[in-house]
């Protein structure tokens, strides 16, 4: 269950992932004009990100289908370890 964090600056209500064990997450928040807010849940004072319904669709297709893999321990040599995303 993600947890909602409201932002007094927008009235937006900020989503975590329940995933999110020590607080240092992206959150996610949509605004009344439809578009997409994402921020760092370390700093909310920094200015968020904003994309449009189609863009955050996109991102979120892509990385329900592995576009976005990747093998993070190739640039130092070692075994090699690759980061999912699940549905």
């Amino acid at each position: 269950m993600a947890r909602r964090l409201t932002d007094p600056r927008t009235d937006e209500a900020f989503r975590r992932s329940s995933y999110c064990g020590t607080g240092d997450c992206v959150e996610v928040a949509q605004r009344r004009d439809g578009a997409i807010s994402v921020r760092d849940s370390k700093n909310p004072v920094q200015q968020e990100l904003v994309f449009t319904r189609d863009e955050w669709l996109s991102f979120l297709r892509g990385a329900k289908s592995g576009e976005f893999d990747f093998d993070v321990n190739a640039a130092v040599g070692v075994e090699s370890a690759t980061v999912r995303f699940t549905r």
